[in-house]
């Protein structure tokens, strides 16, 4: 980033901080739609919303999937959205917004595992072990005083399990979105996996959650445009825009620093506690973010040239950008 004008750089960190700032929010304002709806329709219609929003965008008029390569990204889209939204949604309902946050955090631990399973050109580096380490060591430290002396209840643990198979369908998802759809593009990918899955989402609200009153009070609508537009569709234009003119390696940290942010929002919005494991976690969070920084990366031939205006599909790295990020 140094090399470019001063004007540049401060919208390149607008940019970077607004993605994992929105982001990171995304846990507490679910929280808080969740006093007024289900689980399912509230992910269902954000879902449909973001969606909607995204069409103009997917450049769908220019680049058309065929029927087969449309089924795929329905597919995928069950793994990477659906099943894992209505997971985490479901799972907010008996877990601290901070803990479900941190527990998807771990997604870049499943990426670089279920990676080396299933993309045999993905080692997994003694640096790359070093990152995920810190941060999966910030992560025990955030939640070490509670889980001391925590008496589990029952759906307690469900909503750990729930939140821990979320995370792991959803890097199993963008794994195979690499090896099997890495001709299509990101824009494309998102917006018709988006959209598939809000009808399934809908579909299973209204095949389990039809006895389930709902609210549909102006904090729900806003918490639904909040996550749809701001937290969506804003978000990935934003991250479009930066894969270009960043390196993957700073892409790479937002998973980390958007946690950092869930946590504090909690405390700050939701009234969860702050304590010495609150500190020392997030510091080595950031530790983690920051070696993800200064990683060095392995020389490469550039990409090839892309049409004006379309993003480029970036490379598979563990706790880089998501196709669907958070809840």
């Amino acid at each position: 980033m140094s090399s470019t004008p001063a004007a540049s750089r401060a919208r390149l960190l607008l940019a970077y901080t607004a993605c994992f700032v929105l982001w990171g929010s995304t846990w507490a304002v679910v929280k808080v739609g969740l006093q007024d709806l289900p689980p399912l329709r509230f992910a269902g219609v954000r879902m449909l919303l973001a969606g909607l929003v995204l069409l103009p965008f997917s450049g769908l008029r220019r680049s058309r999937p065929d029927a087969h390569t449309t089924w795929v990204l329905m597919g995928v889209g069950v793994l990477q959205i659906a099943l894992p939204y209505g997971l985490l949604f479901i799972a907010q309902q008996w877990i601290p917004s901070s803990w479900s946050a941190l527990i998807f955090s771990t997604y870049a631990v499943w990426l670089l595992l279920v990676g080396r399973l299933l993309l045999p050109d993905q080692p997994l580096t003694p640096l790359k072990l070093v990152s995920a380490g810190l941060g999966l060591a910030g992560i025990f430290a955030l939640q070490f005083e509670h889980l001391r002396g925590l008496s589990l209840s029952g759906l307690v643990v469900a909503g750990c399990a729930l939140s821990l198979v979320a995370t792991v369908s959803i890097s199993v998802a963008n794994v195979l979105v690499r090896r099997s759809l890495g001709h299509v593009p990101t824009s494309l990918s998102v917006c018709v996996q988006t959209l598939s899955s809000s009808v399934l989402l809908l579909g299973a609200s209204i095949a389990f959650e039809s006895h389930l009153p709902g609210q549909w009070t102006p904090r729900a609508v806003l918490a639904i445009v909040y996550l749809a537009v701001g937290a969506t569709a804003l978000t990935y234009q934003l991250l479009f825009w930066l894969l270009s003119r960043v390196s993957l390696a700073v892409v790479g940290a937002m998973p980390l620093l958007d946690t950092l942010v869930a946590v504090l929002l909690g405390v700050v919005m939701l009234g969860e506690h702050v304590d010495a494991s609150l500190l020392v976690g997030g510091a080595l969070i950031l530790s983690s973010a920051a070696l993800a920084n200064f990683s060095p990366s392995p020389p490469k031939p550039p990409p090839p040239p892309t049409p004006p205006g379309e993003p480029q599909e970036p490379p598979f790295q563990a706790g880089g950008a998501r196709s669907a990020r958070t809840a």
